[in-house]
């Protein structure tokens, strides 16, 4: 994900892709425990995704980015 794209979410859309996220994050290691994985290159893609909406969520709390209102 592109942090354009981060930058034009609200906290509520952020939290929501997190938890999508994680889970997504999730099924991918219960295949990989399994052996069914197609591609495991996706666990990193979704790692790094995880870490950048993370940190604009903290950045958010600190203050260091303005968050939107619509």
């Amino acid at each position: 994900m592109k942090n354009s794209q981060l930058n034009e979410m609200s906290r509520m859309e952020l939290e929501t892709k997190l938890n999508d996220t994680m889970d997504a994050l999730q099924n991918l290691r219960f295949q990989k425990a399994l052996q069914q994985i197609e591609n495991p290159l996706q666990i990193r893609v979704l790692k790094r995704e995880i870490a950048q909406v993370k940190t604009v969520l903290r950045e958010l709390e600190l203050g260091i980015r303005k968050e939107l209102t619509d």
